[in-house]
């Protein structure tokens, strides 16, 4: 019960003693707070750490192929996580190598027995094949940055022995090893550290084991290809999807991008599942995933190092994840015997000096001048074109001169995304400030002839009368 002064200066004393001593409970409880669930998510790794370091002692490894000693070498042996106490922290920036392999009987020279009188051609659990899908992700506890380039399977490159092919080639014609030396010769000579290769009939385990995921699916999407059993068959709108699904949404490819589609829709997935399940519950449930995948998997990590790389991934703030794809064009029609992704060899050295720490003779760290950027407007707020004016006058107005409205955004926002299509996120930021409002990913999700995409939110309603005054004379 509060007992009433007899003053009104005592009751103002009285008042301001109370609330200074709340908010020195509530500073000291909110620090207790964050203690214990820093120290929650630690006990959580490490009891992750110790059940995966169980089943490392009591299960087959997690590689499954057989590298000579010059394949072992196409890979840095050097050690990414710490010792003893520290065994599941990284301690080095970490180049990992991921192919999703898709394989049918026809691409592997003994198929299973089973496969061989049915009328069509289903999935084997194999990595022998072309590699489907392929990434090249760089972990830095430096920068406390996780960069992921996507690199489409039908860039054009030199395979060492093997002349100019399709960079998917790389797997069928000499395994992870031959594929790490291809992708870092196209890459300047990237470092790869390890790889992982994981068949598609894993992916869709492993994403009923983290519970499905939520994404919006941008478009209806239908196809039908009896000779494989493929059915895709998806509606259009933000839904929870499980792992039958996500496969569905990921090889759909039957639309004018073709392989990039997919590719963009792989980020979304990627980005969604990262948001959703990246955090210390799920990776307490590793060692259960591990059991249910492992058998589709086959990489050079061992459990120590997955554990490190998780436990980095836990703590990496979402915003310092980056997802950029190679540099390139598609080829034209009759330039090439078959369809290609060409690669841009000045875009690669740039991104790759930005993005993963290689020399480069060009100046970093700097916007580009805003006259070069070519600025794709996607509006997914249902308005007419008329009502994006005041957004392009304002860019014009602070010197942005090639602007121009693109495909509608297929998903509603409430942030506006200003998105660096090719990787420069200093651009991005910059147009950010000039708008005053937004959110700037490093993606690959807007519009492919843009640098810069601002995928148009509701909150440039919010925002649109006050640039309209800002823009009156």
């Amino acid at each position: 019960m509060t007992i009433q002064r007899s003053s009104a200066e005592e009751n103002q004393s009285g008042k301001a003693s109370r609330s200074s001593k709340k908010i020195s409970q509530k500073s000291t409880s909110g620090r207790w707070l964050w203690f214990w669930v820093g120290m929650s998510g630690i006990a959580m790794v490490s009891a992750t750490a110790g059940a995966l370091l169980a089943v490392s002692l009591t299960s087959t490894p997690l590689q499954q192929a057989q590298l000579t000693p010059k394949d072992e070498a196409a890979f840095d042996s050097d050690r990414i996580s710490g010792g003893v106490l520290r065994f599941s922290e990284l301690t080095r920036p970490v180049n990992l190598l991921v192919m999703g392999m898709s394989v049918l009987p026809p691409d592997i020279q003994n198929p299973p027995e089973e496969t061989k009188n049915l009328k069509y051609l289903p999935q084997v659990n194999s990595f022998d094949g072309l590699s489907d899908v392929m990434l090249l992700v760089k972990f830095d506890p430096e920068t406390k940055k996780i960069n992921m380039l996507s690199i489409p399977r039908d860039t054009r490159t030199e395979i060492e022995g093997y002349g100019v092919k399709k960079i998917n080639s790389a797997n069928v014609e000499g395994g992870p090893a031959l594929t790490a030396r291809t992708v870092s010769n196209l890459l300047g000579g990237a470092g790869i550290d390890r790889y992982i290769r994981i068949n598609v009939l894993g992916v869709a385990k492993l994403i009923d084991a983290l519970g499905g995921v939520t994404v919006y699916v941008p478009k209806d999407m239908k196809y039908q290809d009896d000779s494989q059993h493929l059915y895709i068959n998806l509606k259009a709108g933000k839904q929870h999807l499980n792992g039958d699904q996500v496969l569905q949404l990921l090889r759909f490819r039957h639309d004018e991008l073709g392989d990039i589609g997919r590719i963009q829709r792989q980020q979304m997935v990627i980005r969604a599942l990262m948001e959703q399940t990246l955090n210390p519950a799920t990776v307490a449930q590793l060692p259960k995933v591990l059991d249910v995948v492992k058998e589709h998997i086959d990489t050079n990590l061992t459990v120590e190092e997955l554990v490190a790389l998780m436990g980095f991934g836990v703590r990496t703030n979402r915003s310092n994840m980056q997802m950029l794809m190679l540099p390139g064009r598609f080829s034209e029609k009759g330039e090439f015997d078959a369809s290609y992704w060409l690669p841009n060899k000045d875009g690669i050295a740039k991104l790759m000096a930005q993005h993963f720490g290689l020399e480069s003779e060009q100046e970093l760290g700097t916007a580009t001048d805003p006259r070069s950027l070519r600025v794709a407007i996607q509006d997914s707020t249902g308005g007419d074109r008329s009502n994006l004016q005041p957004l392009i006058r304002a860019l014009e107005k602070s010197g942005y001169r090639n602007i121009y409205v693109a495909k509608a955004w297929g998903e509603p926002l409430d942030v506006t995304h200003i998105v660096a299509q090719q990787g420069d996120g200093d651009s991005a930021e910059s147009i950010r400030s000039t708008l005053g409002f937004g959110e700037v990913r490093v993606e690959s999700t807007g519009n492919l002839a843009s640098d810069i995409s601002i995928q148009v939110g509701q909150d440039w309603l919010e925002q649109k009368s006050i640039l309209e005054k800002s823009l009156t004379p």
